[in-house]
């Protein structure tokens, strides 16, 4: 392996783990139907992409900053912008290759981003799925 691709293997291996931090975090924040999206074939600007849904303005808002405070403090990474902290019908935390969008119901079933995304393949990141893919 050259320099290139071992930087490149490093970087998708940080992607993969702040993505599985976040999965996990919005599931101890009572996010739902949360998925996990590998789009690394399919755009060069991101790596994954996270998905949940919030029953709540409140409850959106606690699972944002619980996944920053999560990737910030615990894994030292810095979130490079957010969208829709306001409105809280679409929050878009933006960590670089990993993107997170936290839906409302009704705005997660219009943008429907996984049918958009239909060729990205699911990554599994459940408890039960075991901790193998983080570490």
């Amino acid at each position: 392996m050259n320099d290139s691709t071992e930087t490149n293997v490093a970087g998708t291996h940080r992607s993969l783990q702040l993505a599985l931090a976040a999965a996990r975090t919005a599931e101890e924040n009572l996010g739902q139907e949360i998925v996990v999206l590998d789009v690394r074939k399919l755009s060069p600007l991101f790596d994954y992409f996270v998905i949940a849904t919030g029953s709540s303005r409140r409850q959106m808002h606690a699972m944002s900053e619980e996944i920053d405070h999560k990737l910030e403090d615990d894994l030292n990474d810095r979130r490079m912008s957010i969208e829709g902290y306001d409105t809280s019908q679409w929050i878009l935390l933006d960590y670089g290759s990993v993107v997170i969008h936290l839906f409302d119901n009704q705005s997660r079933d219009y943008y429907a981003l996984e049918n958009l995304w239909a060729e990205s393949e699911r990554v599994p990141w459940s408890r039960e799925c075991g901790n193998q893919n983080a570490e």
